[in-house]
């Protein structure tokens, strides 16, 4: 019976020793999306989240690649999983309105960019994103502060838009 007991010990020493953790996952797949290799990160991120289904970075960084296959639901599934754990990231409201845009999801766009600009007064993509909504709606005076907003935040691509929208 001992030698059983010493086998299995050895057998879970063993597979301990090669586990590896969500953030060990995580990194390999943060490695695999700067090189491009999208869907071999979310098999990485997959793998983190199955470790750890708390870790809303597994879950952001799985919608960006998402949203490069152009798995637009999975990436939007992702964002608003990366919300849920972590209400205040600016940038999965920030991204997740973006793919809305795409999507032309006008509505939902306009209120991920407003509740990132709720959360982070000057930041600045959001304020633009948001006036870009009223340029697609067909309304682009109704854009002109979020522009100047953007504009004076640094957001030197609104000064394109001031000019054309904006008297």
């Amino acid at each position: 019976m001992n030698k059983v007991l010493y086998v299995i010990l050895l057998i879970l020493t063993y597979s301990v020793g090669f586990s590896q953790s969500a953030k060990e996952f995580y990194n390999s797949g943060n490695q695999k999306l700067d090189k491009g290799q999208n869907k071999q990160a979310i098999k990485d991120y997959d793998d983190s989240i199955d470790l750890d289904n708390t870790f809303p970075d597994a879950f952001y960084n799985r919608a960006v690649a998402k949203n490069r296959i152009k798995d637009y639901k999975g990436a939007i599934d992702d964002y608003s999983k990366t919300i849920e754990l972590d209400p205040q990231n600016v940038m999965a409201y920030n991204n997740r309105g973006l793919i809305k845009k795409a999507l032309k999801d006008f509505d939902g766009a306009s209120e991920d960019y407003t509740k990132a600009i709720e959360i982070n007064p000057s930041f600045a993509p959001a304020y633009f994103n948001r006036g870009n909504i009223c340029v697609l709606k067909e309304e682009p005076e109704n854009g002109c502060e979020d522009f100047r907003k953007a504009l004076d935040l640094g957001q030197n691509k609104a000064l394109e838009y001031v000019a054309k929208y904006c008297k």
